[in-house]
């Protein structure tokens, strides 16, 4: 084992192999308070990547219902209790990684392999709410919710520290050095599903016809071309940000790049479960209606920084902008700014590839449509 700086845990952890770095790493942001589960992040994804035989239960980004839903089954329970409990002190994560809870003699990390059962309901847990039912007259008081759900887009997290390269005995996985994409060379692969045991995240698969295995390739065609991937573009809740994200050991983070400013600017995205010691590059924007311990659970000790900072959008004009910014562009933006109430996008060129408004002006309109000879319901 190698001692690898995690910057997400806030201390060295061991990993498998010596820390390298990408010369820029590809990262997501999604706003949780948007998500509406209408799937169509999935089908775009699915009908672009994994609409083939044998890739039927493949879902390469797939939506859940949190506290209940996860595909495969319980994924993440079945992990987080097998590194054991954690805590935060002062940014730093005091507990076992996957890689520190393993019994070094047998294993790199600990892991699990789902069953065929886990696979079977790819919408297990949809809408069922957490604290009970819903009565009759049931009403929010004080912003406060008793009973609650939140759904959570994945894919995969194209992670700092992949637990699929570290535990694939073929070498066939791979970061890309120009983006830290994390893809299988399938020549390579022999079908060991050692991958498929090791990311604890549930998101590399077994395609059991072509006997390798197949995870989320970041649509890796279309970020060279410095377009957006798949699922960001077609997200019709415009909860999605993409771009890259600077690592702190490398270099100081730029608070014109919008995915340096939501993770380390204002800190209102935090990685999935970063205990896991993989730093993954998927960041979420934690719901603001959801009981903070069990968010801590899921995001780290930043939660409640987070759901302060974004409550207070309203007066932060910059981050106003910036998540206006979201889905305006099938151009991934890698710089923004915010002039006299208008939020800029430019791409990698520097060229403005978007310009949207904070606020969007009312517009008034007559009752009656004299032209198309109709009334109209909505006159604002």
């Amino acid at each position: 084992m190698s001692r690898v700086f995690n910057w997400q845990l806030g201390r060295e952890m061991d990993y498998p192999y010596e820390d390298a770095r990408p010369a820029k790493q590809i990262a997501w942001v999604f706003d949780l308070n948007k998500c509406i589960a209408c799937q169509t992040c999935s089908v775009a994804c699915k009908m672009t990547w994994s609409s083939g035989r044998g890739q039927e239960y493949m879902f390469w980004n797939n939506v859940e219902t949190k506290p209940y839903g996860g595909y495969p089954k319980a994924w993440d329970l079945t992990v987080l209790e097998k590194i054991g409990p954690g805590s935060w002190k002062d940014g730093v994560y005091e507990g076992k990684t996957i890689f520190e809870a393993a019994d070094q003699r047998n294993e790199k990390m600990v892991g699990h392999r789902p069953g065929d059962e886990e696979w079977n309901h790819p919408n297990i847990g949809e809408d069922v709410i957490a604290g009970g039912e819903m009565p009759q007259g049931a009403h929010i008081v004080d912003e406060t919710h008793p009973l609650w759900f939140f759904y959570m887009p994945r894919i995969c997290n194209h992670c700092t520290h992949p637990a699929c390269l570290a535990a694939c005995p073929r070498r066939a996985i791979y970061k890309r050095e120009e983006d830290g994409i994390v893809l299988i060379d399938q020549s390579r692969c022999r079908g060991y599903r050692e991958c498929v045991k090791g990311c604890p995240y549930g998101k590399s698969l077994f395609r059991a016809n072509h006997e390798v295995s197949e995870k989320c390739i970041g649509c890796y065609p279309k970020i060279e071309k410095g377009k957006q991937t798949q699922c960001v573009e077609n997200c019709i809740g415009k909860i999605r940000g993409q771009g890259f994200v600077t690592d702190p050991k490398q270099g100081k983070p730029n608070p014109d790049n919008p995915i340096d400013f939501l993770v380390h600017v204002r800190k209102v995205a935090l990685p999935l479960y970063p205990q896991f010691g993989t730093g993954p590059n998927v960041y979420y924007i934690p719901p603001i209606h959801t009981p903070t311990d069990f968010l801590e659970q899921m995001f780290g000790g930043g939660v409640q920084h987070a759901i302060d900072t974004y409550r207070n959008v309203p007066q932060d004009e910059t981050l106003a902008g910036l998540l206006q910014l979201f889905g305006s562009s099938p151009e991934i933006m890698e710089t923004f700014a915010v002039k006299k109430k208008v939020a800029l996008g430019y791409n990698r060129d520097g060229k403005k590839v978007a310009a949207v408004p904070i606020t969007e002006p009312p517009q008034l309109r007559k009752s009656f449509d004299r032209k198309r000879d109709a009334y109209r319901l909505d006159v604002t």
